[in-house]
Formats: C-alpha cells, structure tokens, sequence
C-alpha cells in the first residue's frame, strides 16, 4: 500500500520479561536468566521508547516460536505518545520471524484502535534487525493520517 507521510524514528528496548509457555523436547539454552527452547514457544512483555518523528512509548506482548532454524513471530503494541505533532495512541500489529541473530517483521496499524489526534492513523513499517545495539534500531513508519 501506498501512503503520504514517512516518519524516522529510532527505538530502545526499555524492558523485557519473557517467560516460557511450551518446551516440546525438554531440551535447550540458557543465556543468563533466561532459557530458549530448541522447539517450543514463549510469551515476551516488553516496553519500547521511541524518538525521532514518533516520541512514544510503548506496551507490547510477542509470543516467539523457537525452531532451530527459527520460527515465527507473532504481537500487538500500543504505542502511545507523538507522531509528527499529533498526540494520542495506536495500536501495530507485528507478523514476523526471529533466528539467533536476527529478527525480520512487518508492522501494520490496527484500523479503528487509535486514540486523540492518532484515531485514523493507517500506516505500516518493515522492521530488520541484526544482533544486538545499545543505540537502538531505526524504524519508518509510512501512514496517513
């Protein structure tokens, strides 16, 4: 889809707690804390802060399939903040696929979960990520408001 406006934002992960829902085989990592399964699934609650274009804040819920060769991702995030100007919230539903090293997704607004001056937002992003940064990721959203 086309749309009008692009706004360039970077973002950081302000927290993240995931917790184990399946483990299929009983076998599989652990890094730190945390433990990823070769096969199963798990369900991650995460806050994100945005700059740039879009000055938000953000409550998101994935739930990530682990497959050695990687697996789908799955979430819905309200963001909450400024978008070019115009205040309120919205609602991205992201469809993607994870691996060890890298994350791939597409962020689509949810139609009809917008609040304030973000109530029509429309608008999508393709988010891609390589390893880990402590300076956050880059994100362009496309929309129309």
């Amino acid at each position: 889809m086309s749309y009008s406006r692009t706004a360039a934002c970077r973002f950081t992960v302000a927290s993240w707690s995931e917790d184990l829902l399946v483990d299929i085989d009983g076998d599989g990592t652990k890094a730190g804390d945390a433990y990823y399964p070769n096969r199963g699934f798990s369900r991650a609650e995460v806050s994100y802060k945005y700059t740039g274009a879009l000055d938000a804040t953000s409550t998101l819920t994935y739930l990530i399939a682990y497959r050695p060769e990687g697996g789908p991702v799955v979430g819905f995030e309200q963001v909450t903040g400024s978008l070019d100007g115009h205040d309120g919230s919205f609602v991205l539903r992201h469809t993607g696929s994870q691996d060890a090293g890298s994350v791939t997704a597409r962020l689509e607004v949810v139609p009809g979960m917008g609040t304030g001056g973000l109530e029509s937002l429309r608008g999508e992003a393709d988010l891609r990520i390589a390893g880990h940064s402590e300076d956050g990721y880059e994100l362009e959203l496309r929309y129309d408001l």
